[in-house]
């Protein structure tokens, strides 16, 4: 079993693990979406007037649509259909009108989910020198002679881990360090619960851990369900055919980085 990955697993099963890693990923909900004036207007007047091709229109503009449902999508990227398919429109009408505009205002404007905010957390706080020193800019990243975590975007990174250690991956990289002379290149991840979407995200920090011919020591930075002991199928996977890889939690990514 990897050390590091050992580490992680028993942090999680023994000590404050979630309190800890609150600091990391601090998953606080937003606060309502704010909506348009203009829109909202349009959409009272088109809701009153029962004008149901202005009303959904008008609500397909917005960011959040007010009910789920598989149609939707659909109508967002393609608005000539709505023309094309009057039943559709006044079936999804007949939704909006039985739930009344307060409704519909609340469901417009509800909070991101959590998951869709995640992703910039790590780098947050990494960027608040968690790992011991600040992330540098790229030219400074280049001429650091001692430990240096590059600051950048993520088509910058895989650009500078393309040109310079042969990452031929099409995945993003959500750090890259050199410490005691190394690169280390990973993605980060913060697994929620399992199935469906999370494990697609379990098993694409792993790709990355497993890219071929990299110039650099490859981990996964991952968070969350997988250090639960258990038959799920991430902690089989963590403690069998990949106990040997670098998968570690953000929580003790910064003792294994001075260790290298």
């Amino acid at each position: 079993m990897n050390h590091w990955t050992q580490l992680s697993i028993e942090y999680a099963n023994q000590r404050s693990y979630l309190d800890d890693l609150f600091h990391v990923y601090p998953t606080i909900p937003e606060g309502i979406r704010d909506l348009d004036g203009e829109l909202w207007k349009k959409v009272e007047k088109a809701f009153k007037k029962k004008d149901n091709a202005t009303l959904l229109e008008t609500l397909l503009k917005m960011d959040l649509f007010p009910i789920k449902d598989s149609y939707v999508a659909y109508l967002k990227r393609d608005k000539a259909s709505l023309k094309r398919n009057p039943a559709t429109v006044d079936r999804l009408c007949g939704r909006l009108y039985e739930m009344g505009l307060d409704k519909i205002f609340s469901r417009s404007s509800e909070p991101k989910e959590t998951n869709c905010q995640i992703g910039p957390l790590f780098k947050r706080w990494v960027n608040n020198k968690s790992l011991g020193i600040a992330p540098v800019k790229l030219a400074e990243f280049l001429k650091a002679k001692g430990n240096a975590i590059l600051d950048a975007s993520d088509a910058e990174m895989m650009a500078f881990a393309k040109e310079h250690l042969n990452y031929t991956h099409n995945k993003g990289l959500d750090f890259i360090g050199r410490f005691n002379g190394k690169y280390v290149i990973g993605e980060a991840k913060f697994l929620t619960d399992f199935g469906g979407h999370q494990n697609a995200q379990f098993n694409d920090a792993i790709s990355t851990l497993k890219a071929k011919g990299v110039k650099a020591t490859t981990i996964a930075i991952l968070d969350g369900v997988l250090y639960i002991k258990g038959k799920n199928k991430m902690h089989k996977d963590i403690t069998g055919k990949l106990k040997k890889e670098n998968i570690v939690s953000a929580l003790v990514l910064r003792e294994f980085l001075y260790q290298l």
